[in-house]
């Protein structure tokens, strides 16, 4: 690990905007004296920086003009109890813009003082060994989990559940080349044949466990990102005012007028704790509108970038040489078919859609009415069904949720693998020893134990400034 900076931090730690309060967090060994010099207590009272999680009255005031900033509270935290593992003070001030940007710049006025980066105050809690690397990216799936599942998910991953996971594999890896160096150093007094056996033992266990640990990835990248489900059809079948139903607010612009919805359109709503991304697709039709034809064919890289697609057809008009084109693009794709307006006098059926498209299953396909809400219950029991028993084991306590982390493991597997086939060619342990090296490393860049310096960048770029 390296050496922490000399400088101090500071940043607005709470969402810009009016609100009750705002909070401006400094860390760093100048948070103190910094307070010290722009926080006046009433009485002219000092602060007595010795004792720790101490919340304190009063105002900041510029030290050089005299001038009162706002009314404030104070609180004073000292190293290493703290976020960062560094003292750490923070200033609550009133929610306003202007009022927290006026204290943060009395702060940044003082020496030594300077403005956090993205998720600087993660990264210090990181290197300072506070938090591991899956526990620094699980403090950004809380900010942003939309789910109560979701929530849960980054909150067993904030307590350690795979910093412990991994940390057990890497323990019994190194336990495993100790006996492997003592074989090969020490071949008289060591039954090498016996340790050659149980090593593969274990290498094949460890792949066992790598391997079910992998299969959590789809599962925890739905659990934390949700489901994408493309609302597609042809122009003026109710895509958008399914959108506004399913969402309970006029998001998308409902007319009558062909060609409406020309982007797309995303919004998430909450499925009984999963994610689901519903995104509102323009109408595909034949059409020499420009703008149109661009909407159109962001409409089919929606389609097939999708989990689910929910295709509609107006069963009040007769099916469209459009309605068949969209069929055509659904195929190989998890499709529910709605026949939309079923408070109007229908066309067609259910038995009709069965008979000409022989493939499609009944329960795939269901009639509502998007501007009378009818039906929507079961559109979304019958897509919770699907998640649940094709993508999801909530009984899982672990899960990979980041394509990092599954890249590692597959590196760790793939080393893992590389031992198994030396030991089963009988080539030199040493051998062995190299690959089981290569896999520890992997699992330890995971956690954090051994990363580059821009990987690191990247991971915490993705915070907000305070965090």
């Amino acid at each position: 690990m390296p050496n922490m900076p000399e400088d101090t931090i500071a940043a607005i730690a709470t969402p810009l905007g009016e609100g009750g309060i705002a909070i401006v967090r400094i860390s760093g060994k100048e948070a103190f004296p910094v307070i010290d010099r722009i926080f006046q207590r009433p009485q002219q009272q000092k602060i007595d920086f010795t004792k720790t999680h101490r919340l304190y009255y009063g105002h900041i005031v510029l030290p050089k003009t005299g001038e009162t900033i706002d009314e404030v509270m104070v609180s004073v935290m000292l190293a290493p109890k703290t976020y960062t593992v560094e003292d750490v003070a923070e200033i609550n001030c009133h929610g306003g813009i202007a009022a927290a940007q006026k204290v943060l710049e009395c702060v940044l006025l003082e020496e030594g003082v300077r403005l956090a980066e993205a998720g600087e105050f993660t990264k210090r809690a990181f290197l300072n060994g506070r938090i591991d690397l899956t526990q620094g990216e699980a403090v950004m799936d809380m900010i942003s989990a939309k789910t109560d599942l979701s929530r849960a998910l980054a909150m067993n991953q904030l307590k350690g559940s795979l910093k412990e996971k991994i940390q057990s594999l890497r323990k019994r890896l190194l336990f495993l080349m100790a006996n492997i160096e003592a074989g090969v150093d020490f071949p008289e007094e060591m039954d090498v044949q016996k340790i050659t056996l149980e090593a593969k033992e274990e290498i094949l266990s460890l792949i066992e466990e790598a391997d079910d640990l992998l299969k959590t990835a789809e599962e925890g990248k739905i659990l934390r990102e949700g489901i994408s489900a493309a609302i597609v059809g042809r122009t003026n079948v109710g895509k958008s005012s399914l959108l506004n139903a399913l969402l309970k607010e006029p998001r998308a612009i409902v007319t009558n007028i062909p060609g409406t919805t020309r982007d797309i359109i995303e919004e998430t709503i909450n499925l009984d704790g999963i994610p689901l991304r519903l995104v509102d697709t323009a109408g595909v039709r034949d059409t020499e509108d420009v703008v149109e034809k661009i909407g159109i064919q962001k409409t089919k890289e929606a389609l097939k970038k999708a989990d689910i697609v929910i295709l509609l057809l107006d069963k009040s008009e007769d099916l469209t040489k459009e309605d068949e084109e969209i069929l055509a693009l659904t195929e190989g794709k998890r499709t529910l078919l709605l026949l939309n307006k079923k408070d109007l006098t229908p066309s067609f059926t259910k038995e009709t859609i069965l008979k000409r498209y022989p493939a499609k299953k009944e329960e795939e396909i269901l009639e509502i009415s998007a501007v009378k809400e009818e039906g929507l219950t079961g559109l979304k029991e019958t897509i919770k069904k699907w998640i649940l028993t094709e993508h999801l084991d909530v009984r899982q306590d672990v899960f990979i949720t980041k394509a990092r982390h599954k890249e590692l493991l597959l590196q760790g597997k793939a080393a893992l693998e590389s031992a198994k086939g030396v030991i089963e060619e009988g080539l030199p342990l040493d051998l062995v020893s190299i690959d089981l090296k290569n896999g520890y490393e992997a699992l330890g860049k995971m956690i954090g134990e051994t990363y580059e310096d821009d990987v690191l960048d990247l991971i915490f770029s993705e915070f907000c400034i305070g965090k």
